[in-house]
């Protein structure tokens, strides 16, 4: 058998039976008067489908009979019989497709809305394409049985246990003959049944990795083709699909053998019976309306089974769905906001205080990003935070946004700590703009509004001046409504920055967090954004990553990181006089900038 993803084998318990469907009903509960209405249709149907073949009994036994009007009434009843069959079979179809729709919305919903508010320490064990997958392609499989497989199940349940009453009812010696092979057919169904639902599992497993390694090729396109990894990337892809197409056929092959068993199986006990009854029949043991009334039942029972057998694959492919969607809903976050937080004043001063922070990154717990770092910034004060790459400078934006939380030490704002405020409520005091910017498939206007959503088109607009991005915008086909297409691919990586840039000033936020917020610029829009920089930093508390000093060199303090330790604190000229790793860095950009000139 293929190997599962090794994340999947190490996250995921197999599923041991339907009964993880149980989990679906929170989201049913909220409609029981639909579910009571689905459930009166459905038992509805099922008596009337058990009570149209005594009406076709009775009119098979008076087809000679002289009463013409009684032969009528017979023909009309089985008519008036079959007419409420479809009006109930119409009402039991509209009602269970409906809330199995209305009921997969809801899970959809409320797995996006858990996994919107992740930290990123939960991506780090999980790919994207793969929630999504879950999203899509399992919450299928539930709307399957919900909009059909259960009602269609306990229709057949009912038909089951009515047909077999109805048959011992009818002939005892021709039911014990028709009704012999259930035990042997449950054989199969029990033992096969548990290969086919480990197959579905392992089937929507590599379904699953085949979504995330495709939509992470496929965000990476331009980078895949420019190292000419196009051939990998397909073979990569076609492996994994193909793994998981090996799955499902041996998951089709198992289930066409069961199905080839108990075919044979139940109308062989069908044979047995019409070569008994129609001796019955020559004997005038019954008549032969009692033999096409005991067929019909015999017929629907078998039918019965045969659905069965097809629908509990469908609920263990679907318990298997829903044992995944619930490892989505129930997955603990390793940050928490608290039960009671605490409130922030509604005018936050921007104070912000480490405390003797460390901190290793989930996936890399044997190396300190922070080690033992205290940092005080006070209200308004921009500090620059520089140093090599991998120093710790873009680890003090991750945990000031508390998308991670230090394994020792404490992180305040205005004297709260992080960890006793609610997480969205702290977050609106702070406007980030991020090294990699993005950008949503949305027009240009949105994509800046997104930093303040009730915001109008003048201060947008304002916005973008401030940030040196009106000219490029009014340049666009559609200027501020231009599409910008997905992860902003029309646009250069200048551009995205300065709407990036726009969406932190328009959100007026009283912390301030550049992350490499000029990297991507020209020297002229550089200038430019600099200026809007500084006027969007005043009287704000303002930390800038960058690594290009010349970014810097205004900010009231530069604190210099390195290995994950704070190595040197001052100005510009304070730190160039000190000599160490601040004036070598200095060095070799400044002169390496006249050099260039």
């Amino acid at each position: 058998m293929a190997e599962t993803p090794k994340v999947q084998e190490a996250e995921r318990a197999a599923s041991k039976d339907i009964g993880a469907l149980q989990a679906l009903w929170p989201f049913m509960s909220p409609y029981k008067p639909m579910l009571l209405l689905a459930g009166f249709a459905l038992v509805l149907t099922a008596m009337i489908s058990l009570i149209l073949p005594l009406a076709v009994r009775r009119v098979v036994d008076n087809f000679n009979s002289d009463q013409l009007d009684l032969l009528q009434s017979y023909f009309l009843a089985a008519i008036g019989i079959a007419a409420l069959l479809a009006v109930g079979t119409a009402l039991r179809y509209y009602l269970v497709t409906r809330l199995g729709e209305r009921v997969v919305a809801d899970i959809r919903v409320a797995v996006f809305d858990r996994m919107i508010g992740m930290s990123p320490a939960f991506y780090e064990k999980i790919m994207t394409g793969e929630v999504l997958s879950r999203i899509t392609t399992d919450t299928t499989l539930i709307l399957s049985v919900i909009g059909s497989s259960v009602s269609v199940a306990l229709r057949n349940v009912l038909i089951l246990i009515g047909g077999i009453g109805l048959m011992l009812f009818t002939s005892v010696k021709m039911s014990l003959l028709v009704l012999w092979p259930i035990p042997v057919i449950l054989l199969p169904i029990i033992v096969l049944g548990r290969r086919v639902r480990a197959l579905s599992k392992e089937n929507q497993d590599w379904i699953a990795a085949s979504s995330g390694d495709a939509s992470e090729q496929l965000l990476s396109a331009q980078t895949v083709q420019a190292f000419t990894h196009e051939a990998l990337s397909r073979g990569k892809f076609a492996d994994v699909t193909e793994k998981s197409f090996s799955a499902a056929r041996r998951r089709i092959a198992t289930r066409a053998v069961l199905t080839a068993i108990v075919i044979f199986i139940a109308f062989s006990g069908v044979v047995g019976f019409l070569w008994m009854g129609a001796n019955d029949v020559r004997d005038g043991a019954i008549t032969v309306g009692e033999l096409v009334q005991f067929l019909i039942y015999t017929v629907m029972v078998a039918g019965a089974v045969a659905a069965l057998t097809e629908i509990w694959g469908e609920l263990q492919r679907a318990a298997g769905a829903t044992e995944r969607l619930v490892e989505l809903l129930s997955a603990k976050d390793s940050v928490q906001d608290p039960a009671t937080a605490d409130t922030l004043p509604a005018k936050v001063k921007g104070a912000i205080a480490f405390e003797n922070v460390k901190f290793s990154y989930p996936a890399r717990p044997s190396i300190a990003a922070l080690d033992g770092v205290s940092l005080d910034v006070k209200p308004g004060e921009t500090v620059a935070l520089v140093g090599p790459s991998g120093a710790g400078k873009t680890t003090i934006i991750q945990l000031l946004l508390r998308f991670y939380d230090p394994q020792s030490g404490s992180i305040r704002l205005d004297g709260h700590d992080l960890k006793t405020l609610d997480r969205a409520a702290f977050r609106k005091h702070v406007a980030l703009v991020p090294q990699d910017p993005v950008i949503f498939a949305d027009t240009a206007r949105e994509n800046i509004r997104f930093g303040r959503p009730d915001a109008s088109d003048a201060e947008v607009e304002a916005a973008a001046k401030a940030a040196a991005a009106h000219d490029f915008l009014m340049a666009l086909p559609d200027s501020y409504d231009s599409d910008v297409g997905e992860r902003g691919v029309m646009l250069s990586g200048g551009q995205k920055q300065r709407i990036a840039i726009a969406r932190a000033i328009l959100r007026d936020a009283p912390v301030l967090l550049l992350d490499e917020a000029t990297s991507a610029l020209d020297a002229e829009s550089e200038a430019a954004v600099q200026k809007a920089v500084e006027a969007l930093a005043e009287n704000r508390t303002t930390l800038i990553v960058a690594h290009r000093l010349a970014t810097v060199k205004k900010a009231d303090r530069i604190i210099v990181f390195e290995a994950g330790q704070i190595v040197a604190t001052g100005t510009h000229d304070e730190l160039v006089a000190q000599g160490g790793l601040y004036a070598r860095l200095a060095r070799l950009q400044f002169t390496a900038g006249l050099a260039a000139e």
